[in-house]
């Protein structure tokens, strides 16, 4: 299977938590006993669908064809004040970074950013009391007890925005996916046509004394991406997750570094402007193809009061600068 179909950043399942058991409306009863009280327990709450983080989940592929997701139902009460059992949680293990949305409304309920972090997607309906809860002075016996509480069903979406270190920024073949399969061993697909990279491709970066980082390639961007065209916002909410952007113009450009920059910069800040905020880092890439006296030239035309390095992943030329330069970033 190609990498591109084993990541699933987006699902919409279906959620239906389990209803809550009815309380007991049982009366005590024994061969001493001819007219006891009120013994009835409790239901067992309905079953909750939680969200559980997990390091060992990089994707949703796994809840690709799960289009149900149901929990237990919660039992009815029994006599001699026992409660019912509670119904049987349905876990989803899902990765990093993952958000939960309600399907019609599309509010963000919330996020899963921890490894072992548990939340409730869909609670469980309460289980209802059993007829002791309603003894009174006066109400001795009373003969009856709650129902249980109906559980949920709804639609719920499941979105996943990459944690990494470093993102990389840059119009289609800057040049991404060949940094990312030499500073790392992913094995993204490379090839001279736009959107070669149609989701994003993680590496880990081995860095000095046993150190790393982890690097996304972010699909490539192109002007108006901010207002949905190319491959617009389902792409761009990646970058949000980064700590450290790393903006990519390649050295055969028809523009100026400058003006590329600018438009890659632009495109970022119109879908979120809080992305403004975060350390950047230029590299000119394909700097093989120039001699000193171009790649002097080329250096006036790099904007103002942005680190900025001429590197070539395929001699290797200051891959290792690069790696410092971003290392430095993200330590701060």
């Amino acid at each position: 299977m190609a990498q591109g179909s084993n990541f699933v950043d987006y699902v919409k399942v279906c959620c239906r938590s389990g209803k809550g058991g009815a309380g007991s409306a049982h009366l005590h009863r024994d061969k001493f006993t001819a007219k006891g009280g009120p013994d009835g327990g409790d239901g067992g709450r309905g079953g909750h669908i939680i969200l559980k983080g997990s390091v060992n989940h990089w994707t949703l592929l796994h809840l690709k064809y799960r289009k149900h997701i149901i929990a237990a139902d919660g039992e009815r009460g029994g006599s001699a004040l026992r409660s019912g059992a509670t119904g049987k949680d349905e876990i989803l293990e899902v990765p990093l970074g993952t958000i939960a949305k309600n399907a019609e409304t599309g509010e963000v309920i919330f996020e899963i950013t921890e490894d072992g972090e548990t939340k409730i997607l869909t609670p469980g309906g309460k289980g209802g009391l059993g007829n002791w809860h309603f003894k009174t002075p006066t109400q001795q016996t009373p003969r009856y007890s709650q129902p249980g509480m109906p559980g949920k069903e709804e639609w719920m979406i499941l979105e996943l925005k990459v944690l990494a270190d470093v993102g990389l920024v840059g119009f289609p073949n800057a040049g991404k996916s060949t940094l990312l399969s030499v500073v790392s061993a992913a094995k993204p697909e490379i090839a001279d046509y736009p959107f070669t990279t149609i989701v994003p491709n993680l590496g880990i970066v081995s860095y000095r004394d046993s150190k790393s980082f982890v690097m996304a390639d972010i699909p490539g961007i192109i002007e108006g991406a901010s207002e949905g065209k190319g491959l617009g916002y389902r792409f761009l909410r990646h970058i949000e997750r980064n700590s450290v952007l790393l903006f990519m113009v390649p050295a055969d450009t028809d523009r100026t570094i400058a003006e590329e920059y600018e438009i890659l910069l632009r495109e970022l800040t119109a879908y979120n402007p809080e992305l403004i905020d975060k350390p950047r880092l230029l590299a000119i890439t394909k700097s093989d193809m120039l001699d000193e006296e171009l790649e002097e030239q080329m250096k006036a035309e790099v904007p103002a009061g942005i680190p900025h390095l001429f590197i070539s992943s395929v001699t290797g030329k200051n891959i290792q600068a690069l790696k410092d330069a971003i290392w430095k970033q993200i330590v701060g």
